[in-house]
């Protein structure tokens, strides 16, 4: 506890009158410790108890002291929570779970109005270590962890209540298999060398299959193919419906058509025409507005029977395989990628959406260890795991909260997949997919606003995140 003290006392600046808000477990410990720190240091703060009969037994010690060291103690209830400066929520740690009720949850109501600057140690009263959800939380300006970050640092609801995030290393062992937050220098192993004799062969042959007459979206189609050759793909095959040509044809500048037999604006399962579609290519995409019909399950059986490449299998890719049978991924010799939101999670695997929000790291690790593939969770932050690994990215914005995101990562995962050297491993280019979308995502709503923006302009924003990535340019 005089270490997580400590580090929390490091990493703030410390001004005006300042309150440390206790609640009744370790973390409260936490609180007291920093008292006695701030006391040692000659700056004055009050505690403020939650509750004035219970304490851990480590809390405990810490509230004696700071009781012998003559710190100023008093009830919530006899507390102007406006008139501090700095208020420390140590009120409920990393292991709790559910919503905060009674006077826990006003005293985070009266934390949040203060008007004070917050610090949450550990993580933010309220929000689930596990998987950054919330009925109630404080919202923090800063949010200390102590040890090591949490997942639900990075998840679910965690970005829309902490405000910044640092970690103080304490010394503490980490004793289970840890997950990996994927950072921009993990990023660059995923390009290839670019050298002046090469051609675009050289960065690998791609195809989307996607489109439908009711979801045809033709620009968002063309800003599919656009993504994959912002993020290095060579070539991009765009094989949708025959009829469609016309709609989709002026927006697609830099990619091919090729063009598939449908009826009525759907694509009808030709066989020689996916063979035609496939030759020489690397990685494909299927699933982006097809709409969800049997021919759609037919073409991925015909591709995970017949070939040894990368597939994406996005949208009503992946609702034909929850609605026509999902055995195929277990016999495919192709590396498979899934990319379902959790609503297409719940298709997939048959588990609800709030229990998929709950455990989302587990739902995606289990999932993809059964089906011997690559499972990228989206959401506010992104799960990545291939039933060993598991990644998480929490790049992105919620300006991305518009039609069409998914199609601009899809798309960026195909780029990357179709030219990732052969020593990186499938899912850490995933993740960094998922990184540089999110990226992406940020600086185009710096460009624009969280309300006007659209999935186009993330686009427009994807050659600016890789620069960054690369460090030819640093807007940070």
């Amino acid at each position: 506890m005089h270490r997580a003290a400590m580090g929390v006392y490091n990493c703030v600046s410390w001004y005006g009158k300042i309150g440390i808000v206790c609640g009744s477990g370790n973390n409260a410990g936490d609180g007291y410790a920093l008292a006695l720190i701030l006391k040692e240091k000659g700056i004055e703060c009050d505690i403020i108890l939650v509750s004035s009969d219970r304490f851990s037994k480590d809390g405990k010690y810490y509230f004696n002291k700071c009781i012998e060291a003559e710190i100023p103690t008093l009830l919530w209830t006899k507390c102007n929570f406006s008139s501090y400066d700095i208020l420390v929520d140590c009120i409920l740690g990393t292991g709790f779970a559910g919503e905060p009720r009674g006077d826990c949850a006003t005293v985070i109501d009266k934390i949040n109005e203060s008007g004070a600057y917050i610090v949450s140690v550990d993580i933010n009263s309220g929000l689930n270590g596990d998987n950054g959800m919330a009925k109630k939380a404080v919202k923090s300006n800063l949010t200390v962890s102590v040890g090591t970050e949490k997942a639900g640092h990075h998840l679910g609801m965690a970005k829309d209540y902490i405000g910044s995030l640092t970690n103080c290393d304490i010394g503490i062992r980490i004793t289970e298999k840890p997950y990996y937050l994927i950072e921009r220098s993990d990023c660059v192993s995923v390009f290839k060398e670019r050298r002046s004799f090469s051609n675009k062969g050289n960065y690998g042959y791609s195809a989307l299959i996607g489109g439908c007459m009711e979801y045809s979206g033709a620009v968002k189609l063309a800003n599919l193919a656009l993504s994959a050759l912002k993020s290095g793909t060579g070539v991009v095959k765009l094989a949708t419906a025959k009829s469609l040509f016309p709609s989709v044809s002026p927006y697609l500048l830099e990619s091919t058509f090729y063009p598939l037999t449908d009826a009525d604006g759907s694509i009808l399962f030709d066989p020689t025409e996916i063979d035609g579609l496939l030759r020489g290519v690397k990685t494909v995409a299927v699933g982006m507005g097809i709409g969800n019909t049997e021919n759609v399950h037919k073409i991925l059986v015909h591709i995970l029977k017949n070939y040894a490449i990368t597939v994406i299998i996005d949208a009503d890719g992946l609702n034909a395989l929850a609605k026509y049978g999902m055995e195929i991924l277990k016999e495919t010799k192709c590396n498979v990628v899934l990319t379902p939101h959790p609503k297409e999670m719940e298709r997939l695997s048959g588990t609800g959406v709030e229990d998929i929000l709950s455990n989302p790291v587990n739902t995606a690790l289990s999932f993809a260890k059964e089906y011997s593939c690559t499972v990228l969770l989206k959401g506010s932050g992104a799960v990545v795991s291939d039933g060993n690994y598991v990644y998480i990215s929490d790049t992105g914005c919620s300006g991305m909260a518009t039609a069409g995101s998914g199609d601009v990562l899809c798309g960026i995962l195909l780029g990357i997949l179709s030219q990732v050297p052969e020593n990186i491993s499938i899912t850490l280019a995933v993740a960094s997919g998922a990184f540089i979308n999110g990226l992406a995502g940020e600086i185009a709503e710096k460009d624009t606003n969280p309300v006007s923006m659209t999935s186009c302009d993330t686009v427009r924003a994807i050659s600016t995140a890789i620069s960054q990535i690369l460090k030819k340019i640093n807007l940070y």
